[in-house]
Order: C-alpha cells, then structure tokens, then sequence
C-alpha cells in the first residue's frame, strides 16, 4: 500500500524531526567549542570498536549526534527533514523515533560485526602474540597519530581504532523507508543533474554503497558498511511492523 507524498514546509516540520535536527546542532557547535578548551568529544562520543581500549558501549547510540564538519552535518540534517518528515507524519512520532534509533543502532552494530572479521581475517596473517601485542600498544599509538609501519599492523591497528560518527545509519534507513512507502515520488541529489524515482535511488544508493565499501578504490574515509546496515536494519523492522498490523504499514 504505497502512501502520497506531501513535502514538509519550513513551519510544518514535525517534532521528532525538529528536535533532533536541534540536538545534532547543539552537539555539534558543542564539539568546536570543547576542542577550544582542550576536549575533543569525538574521543569520547564516537564509535570504536569494542577491541579498542576507547570503546565504551553508550557510544553505540551517542556516535549518531556527532559530526565532522558542516557539510557532514548538513547533508545528514537536509536528509532528516526532507525524507523523514514524510515518515513521521504518516508513522506517528513514537513509532518514528523507535525507526530512527533502532536504524541508527542496527547500523553500528552491523559496521562493528563486520570490522570484527575483518580484523579477523587480517589477524590470520600473523601471530596470536603480535596480535595481543598490537591490542594492548596500538590504541596508544593510534591515539597519539602515530600507527605501524608493518602493513598489517597498521590494517589492524587503523580498523580497531579509527572513531566513526554521523546519522548516515539512520539517514539511510529512513530512505529505504521513504522508497518503500513513497516509491514513485520523484527526488533529486546533488550529485543526479535529474529526477529519480525514490525505490530506484534505493537501489541505486546500496549498489553505490556496496562497490564503494568494497571495490579497489575504498579509501574514502566514508562508513558505507553503517549506510548499509541502516538499510538493513530499517527493512527488518519494518517487514516485522508489516507482519503484525497489515493495516498501516507496506
């Protein structure tokens, strides 16, 4: 049951949606002003990897309200108001706010599984004690800029200790939702000179994401694997809403 797609206006932007564009900002404009002082939240509030001495578990969710740089955060936000609007005024805010958080989780917790086999897999190539000895030096080092020079090391090092943040999880699934629910609404990206029909840039988007994460010219510093798993994630839960009330939801 496809729905009709009614943008959102600049006074109609609903409050789950209005708030936590707010909280992005404030954390935002939060992190420029500690890092003046010494701070730096993204050591605190990022997402690391749970073999990393940094990881604490409440990152999970707090890596979601921060952001690199103003075009990190605008990106994010524009996405958040012009395709999640949409959702929250046809879901409710309740159900909404459980999308977005349980998007956002999913997201980490897929990144985080999948950067666990590869460390895994990279963790074949030498030995069990060069890899308990890069656990127990290598968030030091990485904490100070430094890293390996050891090849594999450093793979390892840099895959247990690089810091992700931004809402890119959730944002991507709340645009599988919005494909799914507004599939023939026609978008445009910054990047597309033309319309496109929401449930092709869906697919369009995951193929991109796919080839981006894994062909040979990986080293965009982007976290497609969280992009990904927000998809997943929203598609899981929505399929399980779908399940259990036919009469509101796809």
């Amino acid at each position: 049951m496809y729905q009709q797609y009614r943008p959102p206006s600049l006074y109609g932007i609903p409050p789950v949606v209005k708030n936590l564009v707010i909280i992005n900002v404030l954390f935002f404009i939060a992190t420029y002003a500690l890092a003046n002082r010494g701070i730096d939240l993204y050591y605190y509030l990022g997402l690391y990897s749970p073999l990393s001495d940094n990881f604490k578990p409440y990152q999970l969710i707090t890596h979601m309200f921060m952001h690199v740089d103003f075009s990190h955060l605008g990106f994010n936000m524009l996405g958040l108001i012009f395709l999640g609007s949409s959702i929250e005024i046809l879901w409710g805010w309740k159900r909404f706010l459980v999308y977005y958080f349980f998007t956002g989780f999913g997201a980490a917790l897929f990144y985080v599984l999948v950067k666990y086999l590869m460390i895994y897999r990279l963790s074949h190539q030498i030995s069990v004690d060069e890899f308990n000895f890069i656990l127990t030096n290598g968030t030091d080092l990485y904490n100070n800029s430094k890293n390996y020079v050891d090849t594999t090391y450093a793979q390892i090092n840099t895959l247990i200790n690089t810091c992700t943040v931004g809402a890119s999880g959730a944002g991507f699934g709340i645009l599988l939702a919005f494909g799914m629910f507004f599939p023939n609404t026609e978008l445009m990206m910054f990047i597309i000179p033309f319309p496109v029909k929401a449930k092709y840039l869906v697919v369009g988007l995951a193929a991109l994401e796919i080839f981006l994460e894994f062909g040979k010219f990986k080293g965009d510093n982007v976290g497609h694997l969280a992009h990904l798993g927000g998809m997943l994630f929203g598609y899981i839960l929505i399929k399980y809403w779908n399940k259990t009330n036919r009469k509101t939801l796809y």
